[in-house]
């Protein structure tokens, strides 16, 4: 059974997963999203429900090649593969969350990705223990961009719009957050960030109402943050070398998501919606052997970058 902390976090996801569609479909003439309503069997008892969840997809827009908005809500028995990785017993669990990413068509605008989730362990032994309080429970989540050219400017404003949302709350989030982006989208075989970053954080459990207000403060802001951007650069110039080094980049992309994310890890091994888990994958992407960026060049400015994380605001 939900708490009634899991069913506000559960309602919020799903209302902001209704804001940001509509937000993205207000630069799309002609698309709109798709909507797919799943359900998810129990990993352990495969004949009692696990929950499900609406994925809702764009694709081939005139602005978004690719923009998928997912929320899900599943629970049952933890797996024990997955319990032993969080160093916990395979108890109970309920988690809900929303989970989008956004892969722009024109390569001077930025992909972005951004995911807030809650998650519930409930151990019945604590409550035979005599403990009043059985249940543990956390928010993460967090916000980054990844642009395939770097404009300065962009960048400052989505920290500082990030930063905005987090110092409404605690001075200190945002760059202990920061700081945990930059280590956790890190491509640890290529020795690069996967983007510019942005916040990240997990188990935040010190005061759940607290926490969930600050969760509520950063999805709000993520439109604010992202939307500008786009409609900045969407119509810039580009062509076939701009458009085949934004492939190849992306290419880094999915090589983070199936290597080292989280969530990708925690959907295979909760046997989730195999299509909402690699939502995030974007539809097209090159791989050539050895690629170097000419010196000097656009493309160089990046790899620069992105092998140095910087501080975007003070």
């Amino acid at each position: 059974m939900e708490t009634a902390l899991a069913q506000r976090a559960r309602a919020y996801f799903e209302q902001l997963q209704q804001r940001i569609c509509a937000a993205l479909e207000e630069f799309e003439p002609r698309k709109r999203f798709s909507e797919d309503h799943w359900e998810r069997a129990d990993a352990r008892h495969p004949d009692k429900s696990g929950g499900g969840g609406l994925t809702r997809v764009l694709e081939e827009g005139v602005v978004f090649e690719k923009a998928g908005v997912a929320t899900s809500t599943v629970f049952g028995g933890l797996p024990e593969s997955l319990a032993l990785k969080m160093n916990v017993p395979p108890v109970p669990f309920f988690a809900t969350g929303i989970s989008l990413i956004i892969h722009p068509l024109n390569p001077m605008v930025p992909s972005v990705h951004a995911n807030f989730r809650y998650f519930e362990l409930t151990h019945p032994s604590a409550k035979n223990a005599g403990q009043s309080d059985n249940t543990d429970s956390w928010f993460g989540g967090g916000s980054d961009m990844t642009p395939y050219y770097v404009f300065e400017d962009d960048i400052r404003h989505f920290h500082a719009t990030l930063k905005a949302a987090c110092d409404k709350h605690d001075v200190g989030y945002y760059p202990r957050f920061k700081k945990w982006c930059d280590e956790y989208f890190f491509i640890k075989h290529r020795e690069e960030t996967r983007g510019v970053g942005g916040i990240f954080f997990d188990y935040l459990r010190d005061d759940a109402e607290r926490v969930f207000a600050f969760v509520r403060s950063v999805g709000d802001a993520f439109l604010e943050a992202y939307l500008p951007i786009v409609r900045k650069r969407m119509n810039e110039p580009w062509g076939e070398r701009e458009r085949r080094w934004q492939s190849i980049r992306r290419g880094r992309y999915v090589e983070f998501n199936l290597v080292y994310d989280r969530g990708t890890n925690f959907g295979l091994e909760t046997k989730g919606r195999i299509e909402s888990i690699l939502m995030s994958l974007p539809p097209k992407v090159e791989w050539h052997y050895n690629v170097q960026p000419e010196p000097n060049s656009p493309e160089a400015k990046l790899v620069e970058l992105l092998t140095s994380p910087r501080e975007w605001v003070k």
